[in-house]
């Protein structure tokens, strides 16, 4: 190749990455507003951004991957946590967390009723961007490798038997439900361990305490994934004022045969 040949081959080159950087860039900021679902952009959304930057929590959290490490990222905390435990955890983050076990602990920052609303407004929405897969693991309560989890991977069923889709079904996210719930006993994170839900499932319903509707284990299971208030676990952290913290919203966000699955693999959990 001669000089010349070189100088326009090199020419020619940077004016095709140049083009198709140029395309990617449109297409990108095209799809933006879809993406972002920008008409929900809401000016409840905008306070609660503003909240956030208020209280400085990019300087311990994580947002679209910007921020610092020190505490978890929060991308996708109010799908995978709910409103209600946000609430509750911003009344008083110690209620969750001993720093005994943790060794750190978020501060209480004293955030007005206002605040709380606002900025869980702001998470919600930044929760519903469509981040293409980010984050890649999903929040835990106190680390990356807590027993009864999976660290955060899904992992695909290993059969088309409704306990095995269960499983892998508990395992995603969403519905997300290892990041609040572990299959250990004793090992509690925001929801009690399930290691034993069949079991006591079955005590519960001969207790007088229980005034839900459920005539049978399955039964049990599945009222608390659809309606979590039915009967309210006993725990310091499980509830505020008498209301579970966890989402009353997985029998409108799961396909019937989704909460099958998972009520097949938790039952089977003895």
């Amino acid at each position: 190749m001669t000089r010349q040949q070189a100088r326009l081959f090199a020419i020619f080159s940077s004016a095709v990455v140049t083009i198709a950087f140029l395309g990617m860039t449109v297409d990108t900021h095209s799809q933006i507003p879809r993406l972002t679902h920008e008409d929900k952009l809401t000016p409840q959304v905008i306070a609660g951004k503003d909240v956030w930057h208020k209280y400085n929590c990019t300087n311990c959290h994580t947002l679209l991957g910007e921020g610092a490490y020190y505490a978890p990222d929060l991308t996708k905390i109010a799908v995978q946590r709910g409103p209600e435990y946000l609430r509750a955890f911003m009344h008083d983050p110690s209620r969750f967390y001993d720093e005994q076990k943790v060794r750190r602990v978020m501060p209480q920052q004293h955030l007005s009723e206002q605040e709380i609303t606002d900025l869980i407004a702001f998470l919600e929405w930044i929760g519903h961007i469509d981040t293409q897969g980010w984050p890649p693991r999903r929040i835990l309560v106190s680390g990356a490798a807590i027993p009864g989890t999976n660290a955060g991977q899904q992992a695909p069923a290993p059969s088309s038997e409704p306990v095995a889709l269960g499983q892998a079904l508990f395992n995603a996210a969403p519905p997300g439900c290892s990041a609040c719930h572990s299959i250990s006993p004793g090992v509690n994170l925001v929801g009690p361990t399930l290691a034993d839900i069949a079991t006591r499932a079955a005590q519960m319903l001969q207790s007088p305490d229980y005034h839900g509707k459920a005539k049978d284990v399955a039964g049990y299971i599945r009222e608390s994934i659809i309606d979590p208030n039915a009967y309210v676990v006993p725990g310091a952290t499980y509830s505020v004022e008498q209301r579970s913290i966890m989402p009353g919203n997985f029998g409108k966000e799961l396909t019937a045969q989704q909460i099958d699955q998972l009520v097949a693999y938790l039952a089977s959990l003895k």
